[in-house]
């Protein structure tokens, strides 16, 4: 017997129409490239995101094209990711500080038949062009006064392209299961590998992120993500934040310590995510400075384990909370969080806590297993190959058998 329930698709389209309609007044603030910031409304956000689908499909976009970004951390970044998927089209989030041939490769395996870029990636795309076969169009993300002098053959002007274009915008209803964000992992050896996100799988991702216990947002909440948007869809911090009405800082380009600070202070962050080395280059400007940090609760931080001195640093100095993370590309990417910790415990216990990488989110399995593949306990002793399954977990790689053959197991 099936549930009396309507089968509403959940769609990545449905979060900024949600944002725009309840918490339309809530800021997205954003450091240009260009310079200057950029603040705006989840319901500025919404219009601009509709004139950009209008214009995506002026350009001949159609559902199940790869659309290709090269791009910081900003308020147009934000609005592609929200216009591609809600075509139905899939947003190919590229990372550039990946090897020139690894790039190439991407864009040709993906097929892509668009190429946003960031002003600062114009002399890489300039170069890379004779070889990007499938890109009919590249698009630079600024306006007029600062489309850059390049070899770059027809260039379109980003805010050129939104002017052009109507608010109007009703986003289509598709299969939750249509592809919505293609990410390319290099975390292994041989070339890069596709993993193709879901509507359905992103939308699951970002509801199990929001109720672990150390990651949730809510509309009081101002999150800073250090976390590239080219990078696993920055952890999924684009969705969550206007699903609660969190407010959203966007860092642009500069990603110093001194940078970091100013934007944490000037826009009263509560919590801010990215990668150790972030969270480095931040605590040596606040021991260099003198500066305190005034609103900040916490950091989470992946990629790699945080050392105990720079968790003791943030916690004891700065009353900063430090949540570990860990994922992978092919999990959305979060699978664990570091929960929550009783102050009673011993401060030997506390630490040692603190470090471990946490629990799986909803959703996530974990097992590992030996050699042959049998499985190991969970005992805190045994280690083996660590195996993933769940609805946020990929189910093979883009365009790739071979790769898709090696990495799963026979019970998935």
């Amino acid at each position: 017997m099936r549930g009396l329930m309507m089968e509403t698709p959940l769609l990545i389209s449905s979060i900024i129409t949600h944002a725009a309609r309840h918490y339309g007044a809530a800021e997205i603030v954003s450091r240009t490239v260009e310079g200057p910031f950029h603040r705006y409304t989840y319901r500025d956000a919404e219009r601009r995101i509709k004139r950009l689908a209008n214009a995506l499909r002026a350009l001949g976009v159609a559902p199940g094209d790869r659309v290709a970004t090269l791009a910081w951390n900003t308020h147009r970044h934000l609005e592609l990711y929200y216009a591609i998927s809600g075509l139905g089209a899939v947003c190919h989030t590229i990372n550039p500080r990946l090897f020139k041939s690894q790039i190439d490769y991407i864009v040709n395996h993906a097929a892509d038949v668009l190429l946003f870029t960031d002003l600062s990636f114009v002399p890489l795309v300039t170069e890379l062009r004779p070889r990007l076969g499938p890109v009919r169009q590249v698009v630079v993300l600024t306006d007029r006064q600062h489309m850059p002098a390049s070899d770059l053959p027809a260039a379109l002007c980003y805010e050129e392209l939104l002017a052009e274009q109507s608010e109007r915008f009703d986003w289509p209803v598709f299969d939750e299961e249509t592809a919505s964000a293609l990410c390319y992992t290099s975390g292994t050896t041989g070339n890069p590998k596709g993993v193709l996100y879901s509507h359905r799988s992103t939308l699951l991702h970002a509801f199990a992120v929001l109720i672990a216990p150390s990651l949730q947002l809510g509309p009081g909440d101002t999150i800073l993500p250090v976390v590239p948007l080219f990078h696993v869809n920055a952890w999924g911090n684009p969705y969550l934040a206007p699903m609660v009405g969190a407010r959203l800082v966007l860092p642009g380009p500069k990603l110093d310590g001194a940078s970091l600070y100013e934007l944490l202070e000037r826009e009263r962050v509560t919590t801010a995510r990215g990668v150790p080395t972030v969270w480095f280059g931040l605590l040596q400007y606040l021991r260099e400075s003198g500066r305190r940090l005034t609103t900040l609760k916490s950091v989470v931080s992946g990629g790699s384990a945080v050392p105990l001195a720079l968790v003791r640093a943030f916690e004891e100095t700065y009353g900063v909370e430090v949540v570990h993370g860990w994922g992978m590309t092919e999990m959305s990417p979060v699978g664990t969080c570091s929960g929550w910790v009783p102050p009673t415990l011993p401060d030997e216990d506390r630490w040692h806590a603190k470090l471990k990488q946490g629990k799986p989110i909803w959703g996530v399995e974990i097992k590992i297993v030996d050699a042959e593949g049998h499985d190991l306990p969970w005992d805190g002793v045994r280690f083996g190959e660590l195996l993933v399954r769940g609805p946020n977990v990929a189910c093979g790689y883009f365009a790739d058998d071979a790769a898709t053959r090696d990495a799963f197991s026979e019970d998935g």
